[in-house]
């Protein structure tokens, strides 16, 4: 017995002093800030307590789960591909059965409701692509450049961009694109695949223009260089989020002002715009920061991974937040179209934060299960 506790409270001390404690503080304040600030929107009766409720019990489970995945190696769980993989897709596949549904406020039908329960299987997907993909590249990385595995590696991408696509969620086809991107320039793919791969870009967009994106996407597009056109429609959820946004000033108003907000979407892809207008300019930015010193935290563990498949999990990872973040905050400030991209950590939505948790996990663990020395940030 006393040679089990030696053990175990070696591997514990072992355990806690690799551990990325920065990185996890910080998701864990982003995340209690977004509790903080649905309870606010309860409490003025914005939205109903089951959102702040949900909310907090979702970040207890993330939490868990993203402590239990960082014990684990990632090489073993990367391995299982033919468990997870399956696993993510059949859920997404229901979603085109009369088992999927749309919310308010959404032009797509991309959740499942089970009972009283509804989530979005994107979301697991999203996962599944990061893991998979990831160790696809780690397979091909002696040749990676062959032009039979750059295809095979395409179409990889391509089958989880195609699904939400054809289910109407453009935003999250756009995450997996960058995701898809960034880990395989990552990864070293080839200049001579790269610029003939820029060249196709304006044939691309064309072809998106034309065939894939529908009257209200281009609508949303084209006000971006027209704003004032359609203040009642298009142009209205994003100004009303201006207005939060510009209404805290420098120090914002305060968490319980008791003001009942009208914006359908400020608890979900507009609560930077709450942030605004209950910690004013001074929160935006720090919030900005603190989202920033995330993504950064997550590039320099991959600089520091022990194999080339702890660098693509990081590396994807980052590609993943990153694009979230700048996608929603660019759509709260008008710069970038309404896509229904929630702000990592801080949106409500019991699925999303869940999933942003096991990724962070993924991440804990390619820092874990190394045996170099790290001292950034330390």
């Amino acid at each position: 017995m006393n040679n089990f506790m030696k053990s175990f409270t070696g591997a514990a001390r072992k355990y806690f002093k690799n551990l990325d404690k920065l990185l996890l503080l910080a998701v864990v304040i982003c995340t209690l800030l977004g509790i903080t600030l649905l309870y606010s929107l309860a409490a003025n009766g914005t939205i109903e307590h089951r959102d702040f409720k949900t909310q907090s019990v979702s970040m207890i489970i993330g939490f868990t789960i993203c402590i239990v995945i960082s014990f684990f190696d990632y090489q073993s769980i990367a391995k299982l591909w033919f468990l997870y993989v399956p696993a993510a897709l059949i859920p997404v596949l229901l979603t085109f059965t009369s088992l999927g549904v749309g919310v308010d406020g959404a032009d797509d039908v991309a959740w499942l409701r089970i009972g009283t329960i509804s989530f979005q299987p994107a979301e697991i997907l999203k996962i599944a692509f990061l893991l998979s993909f990831s160790f696809h590249l780690y397979k091909v990385r002696e040749d990676l450049n062959n032009l039979i595995n750059i295809f095979l590696l395409c179409v990889h991408g391509a089958i989880p961009v195609l699904l939400v696509v054809k289910q109407g969620d453009h935003g999250t086809a756009l995450v997996f694109i960058m995701m898809f991107l960034v880990m395989l320039y990552s990864a070293g793919l080839s200049i001579f695949y790269i610029i003939p791969a820029l060249l196709t870009v304006p044939v691309a967009a064309f072809f998106a223009w034309q065939y894939l994106l529908g009257p209200v996407q281009k609508d949303r597009i084209l006000i971006l260089f027209n704003p004032g056109t359609d203040p009642e429609g298009i142009e209205w959820q994003q100004d009303l989020g201006l207005a939060d946004l510009a209404s805290g000033g420098t120090f914002g108003n305060g968490l319980f002002d008791g003001k009942r907000n009208v914006n359908p979407e400020i608890h979900n892809d507009f609560i930077f715009a709450y942030v605004g207008y209950v910690f004013g300019f001074v929160g935006c930015v720090a919030l900005i920061f603190l989202l920033a010193f995330i993504c950064i935290k997550i590039i320099a563990d991959s600089r520091i991974a022990k194999d080339e498949l702890g660098k693509n999990i990081c590396m994807g990872a980052f590609a993943m937040i990153f694009t979230h973040c700048t996608m929603n905050i660019g759509m709260v400030l008008k710069v970038m179209p309404v896509i229904g991209i929630p702000l990592p950590f801080v949106s409500a939505g019991g699925t999303a934060l869940v999933s942003m948790y096991v990724i962070i996990g993924l991440v804990l663990s390619a820092r874990q299960h190394n045996e170099k020395i790290y001292r950034m940030f330390a």
